[in-house]
């Protein structure tokens, strides 16, 4: 394995048919998934010269000192790929000394995950029933997330084809562990023409959101608070105006409206907008660390990864992503270096375009 795309032939053939297409497929005709992949290879950078030695990798976010400005996209149900799922993640991310986003779908409990000594950013879907979310907001925070992400983007799960086709559900052994959710739950139940998760999340996601309600989320905890999902430049003033602490710009890996922006493409817009107020993160179809140069040269302050780093997961483990976060690492150290820069604040001085070779 010398790149994280080598992880996936790998992960392919040990996973059954249906798991990997729930972790690799899209919404729609999934479009927006590939453009994702398309933009980010259609950034150039100028490298500059001359620019002296790299000082090192390292970033500050959120309170947290990272080794690079990278952390764990938040992951449903990652034991439907090894045994040991978040657990296993969450090893190699603080192997790797950067923290992991922890989604309130875990297969795994936030204090088991926790125990790891990991930094957690634990990740809320909003719930219907807010008396329930309230008490997942105080159970992270009891077991020492240092900061909460709320995503936005997910009123109801994008249509995804694959899983309908599949008529996907989760086995008994994988459980939504931080909802108390059992082996009997929706997302278990097989039927014809639908997705079991996805009617799972209808019967758990509120749908009807509104600012106000990000304003009570805002009052509810003093923890640093960041707001994924956003696109348009305008929802990331609102989300700075209501209290957010950074924002994340994102299409959910395409796999929620098909036809959305590349997330890459959304992101100066937002970094204009917000980037002087809080720091603006970026995720869907990082895959190198070149890449995340390319993230931080368009004035990213950092990226989150994820399918890789399941298959990575899949394919070794915690053994297996942290060789992956390991050779992320490597490229975006030399990454810097060959564009002539002494530290990632640097990249932001880069200059980029849009070339032609999509």
């Amino acid at each position: 394995m010398v790149s994280l795309l080598d992880f996936e032939a790998r992960a392919k053939a040990l996973l059954p048919a249906d798991v990997w297409d729930f972790i690799d497929g899209g919404s729609g005709c999934e479009i927006t998934m590939r453009a994702n992949r398309q933009a980010l290879d259609s950034v150039s950078v100028y490298p500059r010269v001359l620019g002296g030695a790299l000082s090192g990798t390292e970033v500050s976010l959120l309170g947290a000192s990272m080794a690079m400005p990278v952390a764990v996209a938040p992951m449903a149900y990652q034991r439907l790929v090894h045994p040991a799922g978040e657990i296993a993640m969450a090893e190699a991310a603080c192997q790797a000394g950067i923290p992991l986003m922890l989604s309130a779908l875990s297969s795994c409990a936030v204090e088991e995950v926790a125990r790891t000594g990991a930094t957690i950013w634990f990740q809320l879907y909003w719930l219907r029933e807010r008396p329930r979310l309230e008490q997942l907001i105080e159970r992270a925070q009891a077991a020492g997330s240092t900061a909460l992400v709320v995503t936005l983007d997910v009123p109801i799960m994008g249509r995804r084809l694959r899983d309908v086709r599949n008529q996907f559900a989760l086995p008994a052994g994988v459980t939504a562990a931080n909802l108390a959710d059992g082996p009997a739950s929706r997302a278990h139940l097989s039927s014809v023409g639908e997705s079991a998760v996805a009617a799972h999340t209808s019967e758990l996601f509120g749908s009807a959101l509104t600012w106000s309600d990000l304003q009570w989320l805002r009052s509810r905890s003093s923890l640093p608070l960041v707001v994924k999902g956003i696109l348009d430049p305008r929802d990331a003033v609102r989300a700075v105006e209501v209290g957010a602490d950074a924002v994340v710009v994102s299409n959910h890996g395409g796999r929620q409206l098909d036809g959305a922006p590349a997330s890459v493409i959304a992101l100066s817009a937002v970094v204009a907008e917000v980037g002087q107020q809080c720091p603006v993160l970026v995720d869907s179809g990082i895959r190198s660390g070149m890449d995340v140069l390319r993230a931080l040269a368009l004035g990213a302050s950092g990226v989150l990864v994820g399918r890789p780093l399941l298959w990575a997961l899949a394919a070794g483990g915690a053994a297996g992503a942290a060789q992956a976060l390991s050779l992320l690492g490597a490229e975006f150290r030399e990454s810097l270096i060959l564009a002539g820069c002494a530290d990632p604040a640097a990249a932001g001085q880069l200059r980029t375009d849009l070339s032609s070779h999509r």
